[in-house]
């Protein structure tokens, strides 16, 4: 469900009456979005759609191709096999954030229809990959439904995928994995660009190019691996890139991140995409979750954390949005960019890294804004499609908007789960008609 913003939201028509003889800060605003009225079930409700949606329209399978009949043999089942078409893709770095975001929901809803959803595509995943990886041997280029898994050729292939299915395992998944995650983290370690100090690289749009979304394809899947494995070298790995990538692109005037930087390119173009700075600032609380705090870095990542979310709460819309631009107020709201903001801001709240009396309101807010866009039927609403690198503002501002866009649905779930476990540890009041959080 959309809404829609008059250019008068939030003013009200004084009613019969005076200063003198009415109580006018007692007004009730009009708030365009739901405000100071969350409760834990009405979360669980927006999950739960989200779920319902996602588990009919995304089937493990395998069919195939000419007659779209199921094929059951997973040990022979043949040339013209594929993935059932879903509604989405279930092995895209997208899918990875949604496989992550269903154990989250299932571990804070105590509903283990969630954490189903993802055991059972990570196993069908599993179950295929001995046949193709046996068959990409002999024939290097036959066709694979699985090639993107078994044959990585970028971090948005590895790095959200490898790190749902570590979370998996963590988490007691029984779906032989390990296979599978070691590849990825061979292709993120030893077979992606780097720049000469190791930072992870593209040669695209142009020659050595840094993208922001680059983190998140990568760090998570690095810091789950140091914890699964407890090797030193995969932590440093992740704050390496951190830091490095900061270094080059965080403005901290703004508090925000640049989308891209290339070598070379002098002056260099900022555009502070909001979806870039979701992946930065998830990365970072991934990171720190899971970071040993006698590390080195972690002081350093931290730090970094609170300065970004410092930037990014400047920018927060009255509707509790943030803009495909964060500092652009004239580009159009977004949703996946503020579900990820507030789940990563309330799960840093929950962990004690964020003051809740600072950044529980504006969390809390930017999650009844996320809920508006989830619809009746478990879709949700106004997220940008996948998005290249561009240097001129035109390519962020018409970016186009659709339904079938999935990159919120991870965020989405994991905002909610986060959004309830705050919840149930701290009660919220409203106090002169505005959210606020005591510290007791």
């Amino acid at each position: 469900m959309s809404f829609c913003i008059s250019p008068y939201a939030g003013a009200q028509t004084a009613p019969q009456g005076t200063d003198s003889t009415t109580p006018l800060h007692l007004l009730q605003p009009d708030y365009p979005t739901p405000y100071g009225k969350t409760t834990v079930d009405d979360i669980t409700k927006v999950l739960q759609r989200v779920y319902t949606y996602l588990e009919a329209t995304t089937p493990p399978e395998l069919v195939d191709k000419q007659t779209g009949q199921e094929i059951k043999n997973y040990k022979n089942p043949g040339d013209n096999a594929i993935l059932k078409p879903g509604d989405y893709r279930l092995i895209s770095y997208e899918w990875g954030v949604t496989y992550a975001g269903m154990l989250s929901a299932g571990e804070a809803t105590g509903d283990s229809r969630f954490t189903e959803y993802t055991a059972r595509r990570l196993k069908f995943i599993a179950s295929l990959a001995p046949y193709y990886w046996a068959r990409m041997k002999v024939k290097a280029l036959a066709e694979s439904p699985l090639r993107s898994v078994l044959e990585p050729h970028a971090l948005d292939d590895a790095g959200a995928m490898c790190a749902a299915m570590i979370k998996a395992e963590r988490a007691g998944v029984k779906a032989n994995l390990e296979p599978l995650i070691n590849n990825y983290i061979d292709y993120i370690s030893n077979k992606q660009l780097r720049l000469s100090g190791g930072t992870l690289a593209r040669n695209r749009p142009l020659p050595n190019t840094l993208w922001l979304d680059d983190l998140f394809m990568s760090v998570p899947a690095l810091a789950q691996m140091g914890k699964l494995t407890g090797e030193r070298r995969y932590y440093d790995d992740a704050v390496k890139q951190v830091l490095q990538f900061s270094e080059r692109m965080f403005n901290k005037e703004k508090g925000l991140y640049m989308h891209g930087w290339v070598q070379g390119m002098e002056p260099h173009p900022q555009f502070h995409w909001a979806r870039a700075n979701g992946w930065a600032v998830m990365t970072m609380v991934e990171l720190l979750d899971v970071l040993p705090k006698d590390h080195p870095g972690y002081n350093k990542v931290m730090t970094q954390l609170q300065a970004h979310v410092k930037g990014l709460a400047a920018y927060q819309s009255g509707e509790g949005f943030w803009h495909q631009l964060v500092d652009r107020n004239d580009t159009y709201l977004e949703t996946s960019a503020t579900a990820i903001y507030t789940y990563a801001i309330t799960r840093a709240i929950n962990r004690g890294w964020l003051d809740k009396q600072a950044y529980g309101p504006m969390a809390l807010l930017a999650w009844n804004a996320v809920a508006t866009k989830v619809n009746d039927k478990g879709q949700v609403e106004g997220t940008c499609v996948g998005t290249g690198m561009g240097f001129d503002p035109a390519f962020y501002f018409y970016r186009p908007v659709n339904v079938y866009a999935a990159h919120s649905y991870g965020p989405v779930l994991l905002a909610g789960a986060e959004m309830i476990n705050l919840l149930k540890g701290n009660k919220y009041k409203i106090n002169d008609s505005s959210v606020q959080f005591p510290s007791r």
